[in-house]
């Protein structure tokens, strides 16, 4: 039996539950453990979400809790986390981190003795998770490297699983291949048909990163503008590849995971990352969800007409874009929290042909790429 660890939340959690289904024997057992740590626009609260967060989570063991389809986020939370443990095959188990990595270590021990795990492994799409911590282009590095600790001392053999270098939007793809090297193996490249079981969670799914992986899978080349600030980066033929590095080279090369092997509370995770990275993403989240609080309650309904998304489109192309993501999008046109699936089913059921397994293509009509 295996079990992944889903270094970022929701988005790596359903990478993981791909890569289970490309490497899996017919009825092989998986367990993927994940943090619950969604975008504003699904969960409007900043940082991860405590299992006190849930109604309705399995109890397996003393610190291990399963999400099912019948599992609630108690608002205000939101949580991707049930809706996809009812879409794929391996079971979900919350993470919490409210004893930092000392604790999070304590439930995958647990998990892997209660799973009788024959391997851990770490799965992380974009690659931040082989940071050093304190790079100036790293700008969200606290639950992968935390998690990266947390495996450090488990019994069974553990591995970091890379999946499309630089997808996420911080460390460029050549930065994260030279981290992998010399340790890292090339273990795929993913296909088109790897991804079909998986379409329909990509119609509603807000991971931007594993969208990126499954659309560089599909044929989608060409530069993609993610999230706040218009971040760009390209899409290239290794943006769908897979890797794998053995834990340890991974974990010795990480200042700021190290820095975190000790921490027995969120709080003094976040204290590590600041002083570690000069920052922490969770302050930035805090400072960015108050804003949306703000313009959630005064903003309009966006205007989503065949004018308005035809000029977003066309500004886009001017500025040398070829895809933009949904979260991009939502942002583009003034979308606050809570309306983030409604808006993202209206565009595909409007303008089904623009959407790239979870991205937006700005290319002109008779350029689109079908799939």
């Amino acid at each position: 039996m295996r079990l992944y660890v889903a270094a970022g939340g929701g988005g790596d959690a359903l990478a993981a539950a791909i890569l289970h289904s490309i490497f899996a024997k017919p009825g092989e057992p998986a367990v993927i453990a994940t943090l619950a740590w969604d975008r504003l626009l699904v969960d409007p609260l900043p940082g991860p979400r405590s299992i006190n967060s849930f109604a309705g989570l399995e109890i397996l063991g003393p610190r291990t809790w399963r999400v099912t389809a019948r599992t609630r986020a108690i608002p205000p939370a939101g949580s991707t986390l049930p809706r996809l443990s009812g879409e794929i095959s391996p079971a979900l188990i919350v993470l919490d981190p409210a004893n930092g990595a000392c604790g999070l270590a304590e439930q995958l021990r647990d998990a892997v003795t209660l799973f009788r795990a024959e391997s851990v492994e770490l799965v992380d799409v974009g690659g931040d998770v082989v940071a050093r911590g304190d790079e100036a282009e790293v700008r969200s590095p606290l639950a992968d490297c935390l998690l990266l600790a947390a495996c450090a001392d488990l019994p069974v053999p553990t591995s970091v699983v890379v999946a499309g270098p630089g997808v996420d939007g911080e460390l460029a793809q050549d930065y994260v291949l030279g981290r992998i090297e010399p340790d890292g193996q090339l273990l795929l490249r993913l296909e088109p048909a790897h991804v079909s079981p998986y379409r329909e969670t990509f119609h509603w799914h807000p991971s931007e990163a594993t969208a990126l992986w499954s659309a560089a899978s599909a044929g989608a080349r060409g530069v993609v503008e993610v999230r706040d600030g218009c971040v760009r980066l390209t899409l290239t033929d290794t943006s769908a590849d897979v890797f794998r590095v053995p834990h340890g080279a991974v974990f010795r090369a990480g200042r700021l995971a190290q820095a975190l092997a000790g921490t027995r509370s969120f709080a003094e995770a976040e204290d590590v990352a600041r002083r570690v990275c000069g920052f922490c993403e969770t302050d930035r989240e805090r400072r960015k969800a108050a804003q949306l609080t703000r313009t959630a309650l005064s903003a309009p309904q966006p205007d989503l007409g065949e004018e308005r998304m035809a000029a977003i489109g066309a500004q886009a192309r001017a500025r040398g874009v070829d895809f933009i993501t949904f979260r991009r999008l939502a942002e583009a046109v003034g979308l606050g929290p809570g309306r983030y699936e409604a808006f993202r089913a209206e565009m595909i059921r409007r303008w089904p042909e623009r959407h790239v397994a979870g991205l937006w293509s700005v290319a002109p009509a008779g350029e689109l790429l079908h799939w």
